[in-house]
């Protein structure tokens, strides 16, 4: 039985962004279904917004198996309601020298990061095109504006993921669904980062200056935005970067 308030569907929702996209459009009385390989791994998320009022419900899928995707989408619909808001939030930030990238590694990269988001913005127009309404969002990268070294994988991937976007942005533009690409150019405050620059940093990393590292809050409000736009002034693409970040 299908439950009152707008539907958003966030596919490879972790725990940083897709977490705290999940929180905002809770908070706005969506009723939000998050997407990732176990399900079970955002029950925390789903326990958390239940105490503050609002409604998240978890689905596993693969993002780059096809027949997943295409039953994720047609469950969504049938069972929670019409989905206004589809993000697509998954990626593997591999960093690899190009000589030790196998085969498999760059398959995969391009996988999880492109094709898993064409499948899933085909998808997601399929159900918003004939509605005549929808905002699809992709997470870009740094990487999806230049590639560094040892990048190639992940950077070719997220390349692709920023065409796939601006494609379907000319074409469902004019059929009232909104696509917008999000370039995060920065390190995210997220648990990986942090474990990350402590490996590097060592303790050095509890002293970073004031807002030297990307909010996840912050990200899911520049998503919100996106989402609340008038059509006579659409965003295609938004950056966000730290002040003190080099660009």
């Amino acid at each position: 039985m299908q439950a009152n308030g707008p539907v958003a569907l966030l596919v490879g929702a972790g725990d940083a962004i897709g977490a705290a996209v999940a929180r905002r459009f809770a908070a706005e009385k969506f009723q939000v279904c998050v997407a990732r390989r176990d399900a079970a791994k955002a029950q925390t998320l789903i326990d958390e917004v239940a105490a503050a009022g609002g409604s998240v419900r978890a689905f596993s899928v693969d993002a780059r198996q096809e027949g997943e995707i295409q039953a994720l989408f047609a469950t969504v619909e049938r069972d929670v309601g019409p989905i206004e808001v589809c993000l697509y939030n998954a990626g593997s930030n591999v960093n690899t020298p190009l000589v030790e990238t196998t085969g498999t590694l760059f398959r995969k990269a391009w996988e999880l990061a492109c094709y898993g988001g064409f499948l899933t913005g085909r998808e997601a127009a399929r159900y918003m095109v004939p509605r005549g309404r929808g905002t699809i969002l992709f997470t870009g990268a740094t990487a999806s504006l230049r590639g560094g070294p040892g990048f190639a994988a992940f950077a070719s991937a997220k390349f692709g993921l920023r065409a796939l976007a601006q494609s379907m942005a000319r074409e469902l533009g004019p059929k009232n669904v909104h696509v917008a690409h999000l370039v995060i150019d920065g390190g995210v405050d997220s648990e990986a980062i942090r474990k990350r620059l402590r490996a590097r940093l060592g303790d050095a990393v509890d002293s970073l200056p004031a807002d030297s590292l990307i909010q996840t809050k912050s990200i899911a409000d520049a998503y919100w935005s996106l989402h609340v736009q008038p059509r006579n002034a659409w965003t295609q693409e938004l950056d966000l970067r730290p002040a003190i970040e080099k660009w």
